[in-house]
């Protein structure tokens, strides 16, 4: 006879571990499977959030390495726009410690963790696992699947995924760099960016994404960073643009799992956690009037669209504009941009998460219409 529960949350990463949280905090018996032996590893993730993002995860301070205010944007060429806030911004986080600190709080809220376990088949209401226990099977009324960027209950599900998949690297060490500053090179990788992040103590993270040449993009742009490396940190895969359905068979996708990932930073923690306080919400009303059909579930949807769908599209569009940037077109908008008009306004109204929210006033200054897309832009915001 198989273990029953309310709520089955396949994976225990910042939006695995909201939804399992929120879901107990209602009064739900939840079950939170993570394959790994150890929460918060291994890292696949460049560790900075904006302290919105920080303030959803509902953590203490104990995992800030680092506060950044402002960003520094490189062209191939050695021009510099430089954005500083002179007011906190964004912290660089231990996400290790950060992902253990919010699976306590799950865990003191009431919800059970299964580790070194991995969903393996989904029949009906039905979950099978392999792991530490061998093959186990737990029933559930919703599944919330926030089983990372290749997940394995879409797959089972046939559902169409993101359509677009990049490869990240990262390492750590040494190098020079104001540790108050951010640091991107959008020719180190023709499809998104290079990034040098301060992690405080004199260390900087160093990485890139891209499609293609990845491994040989970042050995380049490590040398011309300077770094020296010592600790090998990250490599992962970041979904780009929403699979086209986020629910269906009792079934919820959230963060990496369904495509959150902002399309102008590649960052996935504000959005995982957002989409996975709307998955309890709508789960523990599913479960109070046990109404578990598509249509109870496509309330998961509506909410997520109302909050964050606007903003997610539109990144996605501008994600698919840079790719016709040629490395001579960004370090004219990055000349273009050098105006303490333009600063100001990306200063006061820039938004790390909600990169809508100064693109239209940006476009309207004629130091910026002859451009055919405000894709730099968003890069600059995606830190704001």
């Amino acid at each position: 006879m198989p273990l029953a529960y309310d709520i089955i949350v396949a994976g225990a990463g910042p939006a695995g571990c909201a939804a399992a949280q929120a879901c107990a905090k209602s009064g739900l018996s939840v079950l939170c499977i993570e394959e790994q032996g150890s929460i918060g590893y291994p890292v696949q993730c460049a560790g900075l959030l904006s302290r919105a993002a920080f303030e959803e995860c509902a953590v203490s301070g104990r995992s800030i390495l680092n506060t950044v205010t402002g960003a520094r944007i490189l062209s191939s060429t050695g021009h510099a726009l430089i954005i500083d806030a002179k007011t906190p911004k964004a912290h660089v986080v231990d996400r290790g410690m950060l992902d253990r600190e919010m699976a306590e709080a799950a865990a003191d809220a009431g919800a059970n963790f299964r580790l070194k376990t991995a969903v393996c088949d989904v029949r009906d209401d039905l979950v099978v696992t392999r792991g530490i226990n061998g093959h186990e099977e737990f029933s559930f009324k919703i599944l919330i699947a926030a089983d990372g960027p290749r997940s394995t209950i879409a797959r089972i599900y046939g559902m169409e995924r993101a359509p677009v998949y990049l490869a990240g690297i990262q390492a750590e060490g040494r190098c020079d760099c104001d540790p108050g500053f951010v640091e991107l090179y959008p020719d180190a990788s023709p499809e998104f960016f290079g990034w040098v992040i301060p992690s405080g103590n004199g260390r900087v993270r160093v990485g890139l994404c891209g499609t293609e040449q990845v491994r040989e993009r970042f050995s380049a742009f490590v040398h011309r960073i300077g770094l020296v490396s010592d600790l090998h940190l990250v490599t992962g895969s970041i979904p780009l643009g929403v699979m086209p359905k986020t629910f269906g068979r009792r079934t919820l996708f959230v963060g990496d799992a369904a495509g959150f990932a902002k399309p102008t930073s590649g960052g996935g923690v504000y959005t995982g956690v957002r989409t996975a306080r709307h998955a309890a919400t709508v789960a523990a009303a599913c479960c109070e009037h046990d109404l578990f059909s598509d249509a109870a579930l496509a309330d998961y949807e509506r909410r997520w669209q109302a909050d964050i769908g606007r903003e997610l599209a539109l990144g996605y569009r501008l994600f698919k504009m840079r790719q016709n940037l040629s490395a001579e077109t960004i370090d004219r908008m990055i000349l273009a941009m050098d105006d303490s008009d333009i600063i100001r306004e990306i200063v006061q109204h820039g938004d790390m998460d909600r990169p809508g929210n100064v693109a239209g006033i940006l476009l309207k200054k004629p130091a910026l219409l002859r451009f055919l897309s405000p894709l730099l832009v968003s890069g600059i915001r995606s830190f704001f």
